[in-house]
């Protein structure tokens, strides 16, 4: 609960990832296109990505394999498509990091490192099941993203609930998928999502850094 509560500071709140410019341009204005905008991220991107990455992270950690969690590391960060998504994941990393430290959890990795595997590693150190640390990841990330929407689109407070209700059965098929999925199907790709990303560096007025 500590892990994934939406009070630990580690910056999530800051960064909407790509759902800012989403709303600027028009593709997301209700609960329902929301919807659809987050789903297609947890089945396309988070079932295929971060979620199995995670899964390995957590498997290294809990094993002590320095160069098999530095190598996930490395190989998400390079399937970050843009700056910002860059950015988010790494800054998200570096405050998750100053946090474990400080709650003296050892943080053996490289700097810059993916937020992603810094939250396998704490996991680990505590003894979540794995299962229970993706569900964990998951659920932080769409908070937070339901969060964005709730002062972008907008939304009303009880809509971003019924959002939640209704995302989480994808947050469950997802991490079924990760769970089972060999290396070499690792990977994913969201166009649109991407775009977004690299348009919100321009935009003219911005409320959230990614």
């Amino acid at each position: 609960m500590q892990l994934t509560s939406a009070n630990l500071p580690v910056g999530g709140f800051s960064f909407s990832q790509g759902l800012e410019t989403a709303c600027e341009k028009g593709w997301i204005t209700n609960k329902s296109e929301t919807n659809e905008w987050l789903t297609l991220q947890v089945e396309h991107s988070l079932t295929y990505l971060d979620l199995p990455i995670l899964l390995r992270a957590h498997k290294a950690a809990t094993e002590r394999d320095l160069k098999r969690l530095q190598y996930w590391d490395d190989y998400l960060l390079a399937c970050r498509e843009t700056r910002e998504l860059y950015l988010a994941d790494t800054a998200m990393g570096q405050a998750l990091r100053r946090l474990l430290t400080s709650l003296e959890i050892d943080c053996p990795l490289n700097n810059p490192c993916s937020f992603v595997t810094l939250f396998a590693i704490a996991a680990a150190h505590w003894r979540i099941h794995s299962s229970l640390c993706a569900y964990g990841f998951c659920w932080s990330w769409l908070e937070n993203q339901v969060m964005a929407a709730t002062k972008l689109v907008p939304l009303g407070q009880t809509q971003a609930q019924q959002l939640l209700g209704q995302l989480n059965g994808s947050i469950t098929g997802g991490i079924a998928i990760a769970e089972s999925l060999p290396d070499e199907a690792l990977g994913a790709s969201l166009p649109g999502l991407s775009i977004a990303s690299c348009w919100h560096e321009h935009q003219y007025s911005r409320l959230f850094r990614s």
